[in-house]
């Protein structure tokens, strides 16, 4: 019985310990997509508030290569918090619905809470709309993108009236969505597919997105880029938390993320990349038809 009782004293100063241990560090996944050093430089300001805010000792930035290296910390526990797009929380989600909770996504300067794919191509190509893309070769940013990859596989099919794989001659990745521009840029492939919030300017790379990012850090001109095509409304990726996280932590994370759009706007322009309003509470309804989608078209 006494041999009993200091078992079970053991284990709950065992899962007492490693909680408190957990919280010490909170650990952010970033996204593949762009160079590292911008990637941490672009949240550096997390690492500089978070411990006061949310009440642990440190912050680690955990940038990952591709969108599967966030999404696979997030399953393994390894990662407290992350921003995917729509298509990598549904991979999330078809393969262990509790790992993660969506608990925010920004809204659009238009009061929207979506973006699109958009498909562009050098301007010098001569190219002007989707259908001179025929028998010409498309790059995608990544597999788990969103709108780099599942949105067009969707939404494309109907308006060229014919599988992507008859249409074009050729299809790839660009290694994420900078670096395919960059690839577009250079003549790799004719066009390739990223995101953009579709509000405002082309020419200015729009409000937010991965286009307007790049014209920021002056990696890019945007007179040198023509749109082919744009798609229907994407909901915005969601702001995720590990259902491991602390409850206390939790709840300080998330009133820390809706005041930041006031609190610190430059912080906040520089993890979103480009300007919103704020952010809205979501939940993993409001995700239903890109987790449908996904598991249709890749399967999880």
């Amino acid at each position: 019985m006494l041999k009993k009782v200091l078992l079970a004293t053991v284990a709950t100063v065992a899962v007492a310990t490693g909680s408190a241990q957990a919280q010490d560090v909170f650990r952010v996944g970033i996204l593949g997509g762009e160079n590292e050093a911008d990637r941490l430089r672009s949240f550096q300001c997390m690492v500089d508030q978070l411990p006061k805010a949310i009440g642990v000792k440190e912050v680690k930035l955990f940038p990952a290569a591709d969108y599967d290296g966030v999404i696979q910390g997030l399953l393994g526990g390894t990662l407290d918090y992350a921003e995917l797009g729509a298509s990598g929380y549904a991979k999330v989600y078809l393969t262990d619905p509790k790992a993660v909770d969506p608990v925010l996504t920004t809204v659009q300067t238009d009061g929207s809470t979506g973006y699109h794919s958009v498909m562009v191509a050098r301007k010098d190509s001569g190219m002007t709309k989707l259908e001179d893309m025929k028998g010409k070769k498309l790059g995608f940013a990544d597999p788990d993108s969103t709108s780099g990859f599942l949105v067009p596989n969707v939404a494309l099919p109907p308006v060229i009236g014919m599988p992507i794989a008859d249409f074009f001659s050729e299809t790839g990745f660009g290694g994420g969505h900078e670096n395919l521009v960059l690839e577009v840029v250079k003549g790799t492939f004719d066009a390739g597919t990223t995101w953009a919030s579709g509000v405002g300017d082309f020419a200015d790379g729009y409000t937010s997105g991965n286009l307007r990012k790049m014209v920021e850090k002056g990696i890019l001109d945007m007179d040198d880029l023509v749109q082919l095509w744009e798609s229907p409304l994407i909901p915005n990726g969601p702001i995720v938390v590990s259902n491991k996280l602390d409850q206390d932590v939790r709840a300080k994370f998330i009133s820390y993320m809706k005041a930041l759009p006031e609190s610190d706007p430059e912080c906040f322009s520089a993890i979103q990349g480009g300007d919103y309003k704020g952010f809205v509470d979501v939940d993993a309804s409001f995700y239903e038809t890109i987790i449908a989608a996904r598991k249709a078209t890749i399967g999880g």
